[in-house]
C-alpha cells in the first residue's frame, strides 16, 4: 500500500519576467496535489480487490480476461507507487538534507516497522490472501539508502536489479527449497510467528519476494524525481511504459514459442494445469512451477518473478501513471468523474486493510473465485466510504494514525 500522507505539492513555477514585459502564462498547469498519482493508487486498489475477491480468471470469458488483467499487475503498480511515496516523503525533486533529511529517513523507518507489524497481524488472521504489507515494510528499509540519488542512477539501479535479481532469486529458491515447493522450505529462526511471513519468505520465497519486487520500488523513486508537470516528460514516460511492456510480454511470447524445449519443460514442471503452458507469457493461469526448471525464467506471467515479468509489469505501471497524470490535468470533467476513485487513492492503506478485514469477517476461504456481485459490493463499499470520509477529513483513518506515529521523527536533530 502506498502511504500518501506526506505527498508534496507540485506547483508550476512562474517564469521570470523582464521589467516592462507582459507576463506570458505558463503552459504547465498548476496542481495543489498530484491528483493523477491518487487516481493511479485508486486503480491499484480496485485491481487488488479484483484479484482477491473477484471471479477466478480461469473461468474464462470476458470477465475472466479482465480479472486476469488485475492479477499481479495491480500489486506491481502498488510497489511502483510505494517507491513514489518514499520519494515524496524524502523530497520529491530535490532530496532533503540536514535535519530535514534525517527526519524524513526516520519517518520512512517508522512507517516500515508499522507496516511489518500490521502485515504480520493481518497474516495471522488466516485469510487466504498473501498480505503484502509486511513485504512493503521490508522494501522501504532496503531502498532507503538510495533516497538521495537522482532519477538517472535510480533508473540504472532499477534496470540492473530487473536484469540480475530474478536470476539470483531463482538460485536462492532452489537452494532453500530443492523440492520446488514440496520440500517444506526453511523454518526455525527464519519463520515468525507460525503462519506469518518470516525473513526468508519476505526476501525469497513469499508471494512478493523482495529480490523480485525491489526494481518496481526503485523505478517509482526514479519517476518521482522527474518534472511530472512537463508534457514532454509525460510523453516520454508513456513511450517508455509501452516499450517496456512490449519488450517484456513480447519477449516472453517469442521465447516460449521459439526456444527449443521451453514449452515441454514447463509442462513437465507442472505449468498449464489451470490453462495453457503458452499463456505463461502474460497469464497466471499457467501456474507457478517456479524454481523447478530454468525454462520458467522465460515466462512473464505477473507472479513469475522473472526479468521479463518485471520489465513488462514495470512498463504497465509507468504507462498507467503517465495516463492518470495526463488525464486528470487535461480534462477537468474527467477529474470530477473520477473523484470517487481518487478518494480511494488518497487512503489506499485504509482501503487495502478494509478488504482484508472484510474477507476475514465474511469467512471467505476460497479466493479468487467469488461471484462478480461480491466484488461489486466491496468496490461500492470502499468507494462510498472514501468519498464520504474525504468530504470531512484530509487523510484516511489509517493514514492519519500513521501520520501521528511518525510525528516522533520531528524530535530527530
Amino acid at each position: 500500500m502506498t502511504l500518501n500522507a506526506d505527498d508534496t505539492a507540485l506547483v508550476a513555477r512562474p517564469r521570470p519576467e523582464a521589467s516592462g514585459t507582459t507576463r506570458q502564462p505558463d503552459a504547465r498547469p498548476a496542481m495543489g496535489r498530484l491528483i493523477g498519482v491518487d487516481l493511479a493508487r485508486g486503480l491499484a486498489v480496485f485491481g487488488m480487490y479484483a484479484a482477491h475477491v473477484g471471479p477466478d480468471p480461469s473461468d474464462g470469458g470476458s470477465t475472466g480476461f479482465f480479472m486476469e488483467l488485475a492479477h499481479g499487475r495491480a500489486s506491481a503498480l502498488f510497489a511502483f507507487l510505494a517507491g513514489f511515496s518514499i520519494a515524496l516523503i524524502t523530497g520529491r525533486r530535490t532530496p532533503k538534507t540536514g535535519r530535514a533529511g534525517r527526519q524524513a529517513v526516520a519517518k520512512v523507518v517508522i512507517r516500515a516497522f508499522v507496516l511489518l507489524a500490521l502485515g504480520t497481524a493481518l497474516t495471522l488472521t488466516g485469510t487466504p490472501v498473501e498480505v503484502i504489507l509486511a513485504f512493503y515494510g521490508l522494501y522501504f528499509l532496503l531502498v532507503l539508502p538510495l533516497y538521495r540519488l537522482s532519477a538517472r542512477p535510480l533508473a540504472v539501479i532499477a534496470a540492473s536489479g530487473a536484469l540480475i535479481l530474478p536470476q539470483v532469486l531463482y538460485v536462492a529458491q532452489h537452494i532453500l527449497d530443492p523440492g520446488g515447493g514440496e520440500g517444506g522450505g526453511p523454518g526455525g529462526i527464519w519463520a515468525w510467528p507460525a503462519d506469518a511471513d518470516g525473513i526468508v519468505s519476505l526476501l525469497f520465497t513469499g508471494g512478493y519476494p523482495a529480490l523480485a519486487w525491489l526494481p518496481f520500488v526503485v523505478a517509482g523513486m526514479a519517476v518521482a524525481r522527474l518534472d511530472l508537470a512537463s508534457t514532454v516528460v509525460r510523453t516520454r514516460l508513456a513511450i517508455t511504459g509501452v516499450t517496456l511492456a512490449v519488450l517484456g510480454y513480447g519477449g516472453s511470447f517469442l521465447a516460449l514459442h521459439l526456444v527449443p524445449g521451453a514449452a515441454s519443460a514447463l509442462k513437465v514442471a507442472g505449468a498449464g494445469e489451470g490453462g495453457s503452458v503458452m499463456s505463461a507469457w502474460w497469464s497466471d493461469t499457467a501456474g507457478y512451477p517456479t524454481g523447478t526448471t530454468p525454462a520458467w525464467l522465460l515466462a512473464a506471467s505477473p507472479h513469475s518473478e522473472t526479468t521479463l515479468s518485471i520489465v513488462a509489469n514495470a512498463g504497465v505501471a509507468i504507462l498507467v501513471l503517465a495516463a492518470c497524470l495526463a488525464a486528470t490535468d487535461a480534462f477537468p470533467y474527467f477529474r470530477r468523474l473520477a473523484a470517487p476513485v481518487i478518494a480511494v487513492g488518497t487512503m489506499s492503506l485504509t482501503a487495502y486493510v478494509f478488504h482484508i478485514v472484510g474477507i476475514h469477517v465474511l469467512g471467505m476461504d476460497e479466493l479468487p473465485g467469488a461471484p462478480l456481485h461480491v466484488l461489486f459490493v466491496f468496490l461500492v463499499a470502499v468507494t462510498a466510504f472514501a468519498t464520504l470520509w474525504s468530504r470531512f477529513f484530509a487523510r484516511g483513518p489509517l493514514e492519519w494514525l500513521l501520520g501521528q506515529a511518525t510525528r516522533v521523527a520531528e524530535h530527530v536533530r
